[in-house]
């Protein structure tokens, strides 16, 4: 019921009352209520949103090329120091290292040569496409690579007891293949298993204590120097392998259905 006065039109208390009866019956009504399948794309929305805000920007795909990449490391790797050591009937896969296989002198020393080459370039782009991982990591995993490359160009010499040039890049892309999992963590909950700072943690230090045997083997003469690097090489061509799968997997069980968009 409304009422002039002055000019202006007032309603009274009645009419107020049933004015808000009939606006909360239009809100409860059908047409209005948020539907499940609205608040499930909200949160699934959130959690994108805290997905990227845990990996620093966003969940970036691993490239086919870099699953390539991290297959054929340690594929070139093994297959590399097998076929060179046939070569070599006197060579002991024991007792020797893999850079008597490269040594100058050595019969047919190009097959290890180029296998330090090819599977410094396969850790070279698996750093590349890596780009879940941590920065930091990758530019080790990149350093230790091209060491490693530069250690076909400084092979070992009959009777040179300190090759210099070899055991440093020898060293250095040691160090980088063995390390790199430290800088490449990620922190949050929507980071793969590979990239968590347990894993790897866990991975440095197996890592660690096998360079250690091979250096222990290397220093005191034990026998068995070229069995330990090679447990040490193996592990370290599959851990670049094991990222990238899980960072794959991770995408795309995450997006049920979708495949994950590379960039």
């Amino acid at each position: 019921m409304t009422y002039q006065t002055s000019g202006r039109i007032r309603t009274t208390g009645r009419a107020q009352t049933s004015g808000r009866a009939a606006a909360g019956r239009l809100a409860c009504s059908p047409r209005h209520d948020v539907s499940a399948e609205t608040r499930g794309a909200t949160l699934d929305l959130g959690e994108a949103r805290l997905e990227r805000l845990a990996y620093g920007g966003g969940v970036r795909g691993v490239p086919w090329w870099g699953v390539v990449s991290s297959i054929a490391a340690p594929v070139l790797l093994v297959g590399g120091w097998t076929v060179a050591a046939s070569l070599q009937p006197h060579f002991d896969p024991v007792a020797d290292t893999v850079s008597a296989l490269a040594a100058r002198g050595t019969p047919d020393r190009w097959v290890m040569s180029l296998t330090f080459v090819v599977v410094g370039v396969c850790y070279l782009v698996t750093a590349l496409a890596l780009r879940p991982a941590g920065i930091a990591g990758r530019l080790i995993l990149i350093g230790g690579a091209v060491a490693g490359m530069l250690v076909a160009a400084n092979p070992e010499s009959a009777g040179d007891t300190y090759p210099w040039g070899h055991i440093i890049w020898a060293s250095i892309g040691l160090v980088g293949v063995t390390a790199w999992p430290a800088g490449a963590w990620r922190r949050g909950g929507g980071v793969p298993w590979s990239l968590r700072p347990a894993a790897a943690a866990v991975i440095v230090t197996v890592q660690l204590a096998l360079v250690v045997w091979f250096a222990v083997e290397l220093v005191t003469g034990a026998g068995q120097v070229g069995l330990a690097e090679r447990a040490a090489g193996i592990a370290q061509a599959l851990w670049p392998l094991a990222v990238v799968l899980s960072c794959r997997r991770y995408l795309t069980a995450r997006r049920p259905g979708v495949e994950p968009a590379y960039e």
